[in-house]
């Protein structure tokens, strides 16, 4: 019987049956094609059946198919063309934002065999939409956690706990957020230098925020603060609504600036969000750092891998290689110098209690041999908000399901030429505002603004609301407090808390690895988190009567939340009791294994990530490490974290080999690498990208016969040599990102098809 890693805390998802349908859209040994046109098909039924009894049957169907598919195109790929060899230079487990540059990174020298395990699958077409990013949060590439049950928060949600997302993909919470890149304040760093952490301050940091980058916003390319040439892609949403420009227009009413939140003078302020996007598409950790290196022959990645334990000599405390499960079967591995975690705040502390580095008394009582007694799995931190503020306006001007699924395979269509409200994130913009309870430096805010042109209920009138469903409202709560003002035009303000004072946990329940960690957060634990929340929904009220946004005669809808009636509406008390009974947490968990200084009893890595204790040849690098959460969304971050964590691992074994500092499209501005060039052979075995030209989806109409392509870094074409593939002439990596060009200087995108469909990870 096949083992499924699960959730105790979740209840299987029984799928409707359609027997008719369902043989209609059997198809045996389907292309990749004939996957994606079904996926589509199914994406826009979904949107555009009634909402009859009968129809929302069908909608249930539907969204299974969704849920269960997620359009796979290699489902049957196991470890490529070539086998896993018994043994690698470097073990990487985990290929989310961290763990891609980290892979990136180390197969720069040619001299070093690295494997990147990933337990989630390759990405598809839908997951290259931004704005339906939610959807996500129902298909394969979510883990499903949930928060245990605490007295002081999620207390109106469904089972009286708040979902908490996590990438289960190759490319990680890349795959499945929004996209929003920010850095934090330049005081979250300094604060972790502060703490002991050297090497760590905001003056360490910014080079490695500006390696991983290509800025594409044009009046952001010359910033010093900016990096052009890097692997991932930032921009804005070609998407705009007039409700963002209201956004905009009305900081100056509240005495605030327009500012790039991502310079260390713009962090107080208002901006249209700075995101990891490309072409209008999801540009993931997988499409920047893996897919441009497939020409490197010196890594393999192999998706579909539970690793299960660490595997530790508990003589010398040395890491040597890791247990994982693929296939229903039990496979070992080993590292012939290091042993990486990249599994994020969750799996990373998970899998080293599983290995025995954790808390004496948690091993203890699962009968874990103890190898290292440290603070695995604590300092839990997350950014909560609320997302339950609605403002009506009186004009067509905001994101509503009868207007913008009225004709969905149009809009799909216009985002292969960059247009279309598919191409929006969801949310446009961000604000970065001072309570009065802030209580920290000089421009350092403690509430994030994060303006949706949409209420939850603008979706409501297709019967989808999948929005509210992920942060797990019930219907007859959602239907008490948004009755009314379904499907209607609205605008919605969610305030962040930025920096949290509680801290959670995550926990074995279980020695089995195939069960889930305890992951509980407390939220509000600190009665000040509370305070600064309350005050931002308060601040975001006031902002609703500016001029810019009163010209839409913006209202609050003011439907009372029946667990609150109690309190007097608008009160402190009210607005409280709102927030512990809605709460929202923003999927960004970090902290679980914090980075100190030696000597720091709290500290489960050391300044360099490697994990204390006396263990040897294992590190942890990801989010998991931060000391304090950043201010501001953690994706971020955790690239940068990746870039300098491969630069330590650089150091400490290549002390004696000089490096060069390129400055073009092969190696971004900053990038450290080794004089030796990787080969140009192909090699990743378990993504095999290979014989994407024989497929009929592949359109050479602006490709000239005697000419070739190749990817270079970017993941943009560019000419050189050619090769003959099953009677079509040119070759194509399997899994080249979307929103490539046959021109390097011209970003343009030259062919929808090759972009949606070129891509088959």
């Amino acid at each position: 019987m096949k083992r499924q890693f699960h959730n105790s805390s979740s209840t299987k998802h029984k799928p409707t049956s359609f027997p008719m349908l369902s043989h209609k859209l059997s198809v045996k040994n389907p292309s990749k094609s004939t996957k994606w046109l079904i996926s589509l098909v199914m994406l826009i039924l979904l949107h555009l059946v009634s909402s009859s009894n009968a129809a929302l049957s069908l909608r249930e169907f539907l969204l299974d198919h969704l849920r269960v598919h997620s359009l796979p195109f290699r489902e049957d790929s196991r470890h490529g063309n070539k086998p896993m060899l018994k043994e690698y230079d470097f073990i990487v487990v985990g290929a989310g934002p961290a763990g891609c540059v980290v892979t990136n990174r180390l197969t720069e020298n040619p001299d070093w065999n690295i494997l990147l395990l990933e337990a989630g699958d390759e990405e598809s077409v839908i997951t290259d939409i931004p704005e339906i990013a939610h959807y996500l949060q129902f298909s394969r590439y979510n883990w499903n956690f949930s928060t245990e049950f605490q007295p002081g928060a999620c207390r109106g949600l469904n089972n009286e706990r708040c979902p908490w997302p996590s990438g289960r993909a190759v490319g990680g919470g890349s795959v499945i957020n929004n996209n929003i890149y920010t850095r934090g304040n330049p005081n979250d760093f300094d604060r972790w230098l502060e703490a002991g952490n050297e090497g760590w301050g905001y003056a360490d940091v910014l080079p490695y925020f500006k390696k991983s980058e290509d800025i594409d916003v044009p009046e952001l390319k010359r910033s010093e603060f900016h990096g052009v040439g890097g692997y991932l892609n930032v921009d804005y949403s070609p998407f705009k609504s007039k409700l963002l420009d209201a956004f905009l227009e009305s900081a100056p009413e509240v005495g605030l600036n327009l500012t790039d939140y991502n310079s260390p003078d713009g962090n107080v302020g208002f901006s249209r969000i700075q995101a990891t996007i490309q072409f209008g598409r999801r540009h993931s950790a997988s499409q920047a750092f893996l897919v441009p290196i497939a020409d490197r022959q010196n890594f393999h990645v192999m998706k579909k891998a539970h690793v299960t334990k660490i595997l530790i000599d508990r003589n010398t405390k040395r890491a040597y290689g890791v247990e994982f499960t693929k296939n229903r079967k039990k496979r070992v591995v080993y590292a012939k110098k290091e042993v990486i975690l990249s599994s994020g705040a969750f799996f990373s502390p998970h899998l080293l209690l599983l290995s025995g580095i954790g808390p004496r008394d948690q091993l203890e009582k699962f009968n874990i041999p103890v190898v290292a007694d440290l603070q695995v799995g604590e300092n839990l931190q997350e950014h909560p908000a609320f997302a339950s503020l609605a403002f009506t306006v009186n004009r067509k001007v905001g994101l509503i399901s009868d207007r913008i699924y009225s004709n969905l395979a149009k809009e799909v269509f216009k985002s292969f030429t960059n247009q279309g409200w598919t191409t929006s994130l969801g949310c446009e913009g961000l604000g970065y505002v001072r309570t009065k309870y802030n209580n920290y430096p000089p421009g350092v805010p403690d509430i994030e603004y994060i303006f949706v042109p949409a209420g939850l209920a603008s979706e409501e009138e297709k019967g989808l609301s999948l929005l509210r469903k992920t942060m797990g409202i019930p219907d007859g709560t959602f239907n008490e407090i948004f009755r009314g003002i379904k499907n209607k035009d609205a605008w919605s303000i969610w305030p962040m808390l930025m920096y949290p004072e509680s801290r959670g946990y995550v926990r074995l329940k279980s020695a089995d690895p195939f069960v889930y960690p305890a992951v509980q957060s407390n939220f509000f634990q600190d009665p000040l988190d509370l305070l600064r929340i309350v005050e931002g929904i308060k601040m975001v009220i006031e902002l609703s009567q500016t001029k810019a946004f009163q010209k839409y005669k913006s209202k609050l809808s003011t439907r009372i939340l029946p667990a609150c009636k109690k309190f007097d509406y608008g009160s402190d008390e009210y607005w409280g009791c709102c927030v512990r009974q809605l709460t929202m947490q923003m999927h960004h968990q970090c902290g679980t294994c914090k980075m100190g200084p030696r000597g720091d009893r709290t500290a489960v890595v050391d300044p360099r990530l490697r994990v204390q204790g006396g263990i040897k040849g294992l590190r942890v690098i990801d989010s998991s490490i931060m000391p304090t959460i950043t201010g501001g969304h953690t994706v971020a971050p955790s690239y940068m974290i990746g870039e300098k964590g491969a630069d330590l691992v650089k150091e400490d074994w290549l002390q004696n080999q000089s490096f060069d500092l390129v400055d073009n499209k092969f190696g971004p501005g900053n990038q450290i690498v080794t004089n030796s060039k990787p080969s140009s052979q192909s090699s990743i075995s378990d993504l095999d990208f290979t014989n994407a030209a024989a497929s009929s989806n592949f359109d050479l109409r602006s490709v000239k016969p005697s000419s070739s392509q190749t990817v270079n870094r970017r993941g943009v074409f560019k000419p050189f040599g050619f090769a003959q593939n099953n009677g079509f002439t040119g070759s194509y990596f399997d899994s080249a990102p979307n929103g490539f060009s046959t021109n390097n200087q011209n970003k343009s995108p030259f062919n929808p098809f090759v972009q949606f469909y070129g891509r088959s990870w």
